[in-house]
């Protein structure tokens, strides 16, 4: 049994779960905030959206059924937390997504907890210009070092489409910072 395997047992099991999810969050907040963080920019949306990642993992891990890894598993259920609160979000300020990422990206530099330079103000001005499956591509590739089997878990997306995505993202970026310059 791997050590991944036992904790799901103990996240299943009653008399084990709280214990086995105070474990879970110790091994997985860290990680998984910052690639919210990626999504959504600002750190207390972060907050906001880890949290509601935690709570929705603590009501379905009953659900998961090992066919993916744990974290992996946890990373779909952040990325579509991350997404929807960007939809919600866009939708109250009645702008689309994009617009309202590109608002976020602006924000960013007032951000007390963004310690970026300008370099990655203009690099995630860039990610921003992206449609949302190359965002997050490109942000789970190139910042989480992610493998493309594990990305194509946690996107439910072919490894091929997948390398396309990140090669496209990747000239659109330069692209945009040729442009910046």
């Amino acid at each position: 049994m791997t050590e991944e395997t036992t904790l799901v047992s103990k996240l299943q099991q009653a008399s084990t779960k709280e214990a086995a999810f105070r474990t879970l969050i110790a091994q997985y907040k860290e990680r998984l905030y910052w690639h919210i963080r990626k999504i959504v920019l600002s750190h207390d949306d972060t907050d906001d959206v880890l949290q509601n990642t935690f709570i929705k993992i603590f009501k379905s891990i009953d659900n998961f059924k090992g066919e993916s890894k744990l974290y992996s598993w946890m990373y779909r259920i952040a990325t579509n937390e991350s997404i929807t609160f960007l939809n919600k979000k866009a939708k109250q300020n009645s702008v689309d997504i994009s617009e309202y990422q590109q608002q976020m990206v602006s924000n960013l530099k007032s951000d007390d907890w963004f310690s970026g330079d300008e370099i990655q103000l203009v690099l995630q001005k860039a990610i921003a210009t992206l449609p949302q499956k190359q965002q997050l591509v490109f942000n789970m590739k190139y910042f989480d070092n992610m493998k493309y089997n594990d990305i194509s878990e946690v996107l439910d997306t072919s490894v091929g489409a997948l390398k396309a995505s990140y090669f496209h993202a990747v000239k659109k970026i330069e692209e945009y910072i040729k442009s910046y310059n």
